[in-house]
């Protein structure tokens, strides 16, 4: 062969790779999320909330839909009641997530205070138009805050299938064109019903209510059993599951998803009574509890952990997880001397615990931090602006900013906490390891400073994941 003719043939296989990587690379998913409960809870709001998130599908206004372009991340798409009268709502993945626009202006912590501020900045400059301000200037009431920061609130657990940029394309035309009014019904037009609707448009009959198990209500958790069903029957349709676990902070933890008749019969409020007045409804209770397996259905088996900056990695497993918990304890024992602003700052007191709810273990910031202000500074990351006598001092909370200036116990505090809540043992598997070297390095940083030679934690080989289907990785 001659040598133009070597250029030209090796010229069209380096085109045919990058036509395959391009495929690829901008290939489409639709990822059913399933959404922890949180608050006070009843026998059907402990049945959490679901949403699609679509990786080839934008919102070009909350409203509007189109196709994504090359290196966007989709969009996340729900029903909810009560939002200035619309049937659905989409938001870009990342806010719709942690009410920023950037992985590297998520806070590292969430107390309400700075929740509530990150998403009425996001409302202020993307959705004052459908939620605008009061006469007063301030944010109004109402249902829209869960359009924002879900991650704050819960934690979510993510079941992925592919789909085409053909049937994305459809969907967008179709959606686009129907009405887009609020019928909100708890009943036959919640949540679960719409996210059943939009993964069926793209599979047709994939998902299903349970008559028995749901008494005919559509449930987040019944959406996310059928459609591991249907992966499992179509075994050609590449499938992922993944979480994406709710920021460390003083928020109350979201709790496990349940069905109506498993969430009824777990209820001492309401089976209890039920038992006592009619103790034939309460067998039945449970013999539909113990038939259907509602119980069984676990949403964080063979999941992989979400990262805003990394895609989906594998979760750190329970003998590396107490490797880092006793070099963890190691480090603060070493160098607990050379802080004694802690104790002066009252930041001994101050503990991330995610199983903990509101016990002495989780965080008081409102003791610790009752005059911080939560601002943005120049690249919009989260700050907050602590007196520290008759001075105002700017501290990063994301990770992003948090080592910017001088390291203060107050950063190292926060930074070792949330190494203790993400090594707890109940985190599993809502932690990967490069999320602990990650925290790790830069605790390390806050002691020894930005420039100092950093000791590495224990940690076993990485194992290569294949990369995930369609634009979360």
């Amino acid at each position: 062969m001659s040598i133009p003719g070597k250029i030209r043939r090796a010229l069209a296989i380096l085109w045919a790779l990058a036509a395959l990587s391009a495929g690829y690379a901008y290939a489409s998913s639709a990822t059913l999320l399933l959404e922890e409960p949180y608050g006070k809870l009843g026998f059907f709001t402990a049945t959490g909330h679901a949403a699609v998130y679509l990786s080839g599908v934008c919102a070009e206004t909350p409203v509007k839909l189109r196709a994504c372009a090359p290196g966007e991340l989709g969009a996340v798409i729900s029903r909810y009641d009560g939002v200035a009268g619309y049937d659905w709502v989409a938001i870009p993945l990342i806010p719709y997530l942690y009410a920023v626009e950037q992985p590297d202006a998520i806070p590292l912590f969430a107390d309400a205070r700075t929740v509530s501020f990150l998403r009425d900045q996001y409302r202020r400059h993307h959705l004052e138009e459908m939620i605008p301000d009061l006469a007063s200037g301030n944010a109004p009431g109402g249902n829209w805050y869960e359009l924002i920061g879900s991650s704050y609130d819960r934690t979510v657990y993510a079941f992925e299938i592919e789909t085409t940029q053909e049937r994305d394309l459809e969907f967008i035309r179709r959606y686009n064109a129907a009405p887009n009014r609020s019928h909100f019904r708890t009943i036959s037009r919640n949540c679960a019903d719409f996210a059943k609707d939009v993964i069926n448009f793209y599979y047709p009959r994939a998902l299903h209510r349970s008559v028995v198990a749901d008494v005919g209500i559509t449930t987040p958790k019944q959406m996310a059993k059928t459609m591991i069903k249907f992966s499992s029957r179509h075994s050609e349709l590449e499938f992922n599951r993944w979480v994406i676990p709710q920021v460390p902070g003083s928020m109350a933890r979201s709790a496990p998803v349940h069905g109506v008749v498993e969430s009824f019969f777990k209820s001492k409020k309401y089976i209890v009574p039920s038992a006592i007045v009619s103790p034939v409804f309460a067998g039945c209770v449970a013999a539909v509890y113990v038939g259907t397996g509602a119980g069984r259905f676990d949403p964080s088996k063979q999941t992989l952990v979400y990262n805003a900056d990394r895609g989906l990695e594998k979760p750190l497993g329970s003998e590396d997880r107490r490797a880092f918990q006793s070099e963890l304890n190691h480090f603060v024992a070493e160098h607990s001397g050379t802080r004694p602003a802690i104790e002066r700052a009252g930041l001994d007191q101050v503990f991330f615990d995610p199983s903990a709810g509101n016990s002495e273990h989780v965080e008081k910031w409102s003791r610790l931090l009752h005059d911080a202000k939560p601002e943005l500074d120049a690249e919009g990351r989260p700050i907050l602006l602590v007196r520290e006598g008759a001075a105002v001092v700017s501290v990063g909370i994301a990770a992003g900013n948090i080592l910017d200036g001088m390291p203060d116990a107050f950063t190292q505090k926060l930074l070792e906490a949330r190494l203790h809540a993400e090594l707890h043992r109940g985190n599993s598997p809502r932690v990967s390891e490069s999320d602990v070297e990650q925290d790790w390095s830069l605790l390390q940083k806050a002691f020894n400073g930005t420039d100092a030679e950093l000791a590495e934690p224990h940690s076993s080989p990485r194992v290569p994941l294949p990369p995930s289907h369609g634009g979360t990785q």
